[in-house]
């Protein structure tokens, strides 16, 4: 929350105000160049159509990607989570976001339930399945949901966050 007891706003680049930091908000952390982000596009789309209790976000995290370029971008790729542009890394240090694409899921007092990989697609930065087997996000929001456990909490695979 801010000082003033609100929850923190931020503007996504249609110019919407959005509450990413409210409980039960899934960040997903994004680098338009990176390959293993783009090919989770439609994935990030079956989630958020999957699991509609929460709100999803796209956080862009190049401190040089112009919001210009993130509509063309979010057009090109079928984004449908709010895109928010973090230049300034903002949403990276509260999260502790490490890599794109990564999962961060907060509860409530900006506390963060879950930190990780969306799934087990890629096992390497070079090496690709021809589909996941483990969905470990998906697992996660399930779990929260019913109030059970997260049974785990693999590390993403992807592009440094610099």
């Amino acid at each position: 929350m801010a000082a003033n007891g609100q929850e923190e706003v931020f503007r996504d680049i249609n110019g919407k105000e959005q509450r990413p930091l409210k409980p039960e908000s899934v960040l997903i952390f994004y680098w338009h160049d990176c390959p293993i982000c783009n090919s989770y596009a439609q994935e990030i789309d079956r989630l958020c159509e999957a699991h509609t209790n929460f709100s999803f976000f796209i956080v862009e995290v190049d401190p040089d990607f112009t919001r210009a370029a993130a509509l063309k971008h979010a057009k090109d790729f079928a984004l449908r989570p709010p895109v928010l542009l973090d230049s300034g890394h903002r949403l990276v240090r509260i999260a502790g976001a490490t890599v794109t694409p990564e999962a961060v899921v907060f509860g409530k007092n900006k506390c963060v339930l879950y930190r990780g990989r969306i799934d087990n697609l890629y096992p390497n930065l070079s090496q690709r399945r021809a589909e996941a087997t483990e969905h470990d996000l998906a697992d996660a929001l399930d779990a929260i949901a019913s109030g059970k456990p997260i049974k785990a909490q693999w590390p993403a695979m992807g592009c440094l966050i610099q």
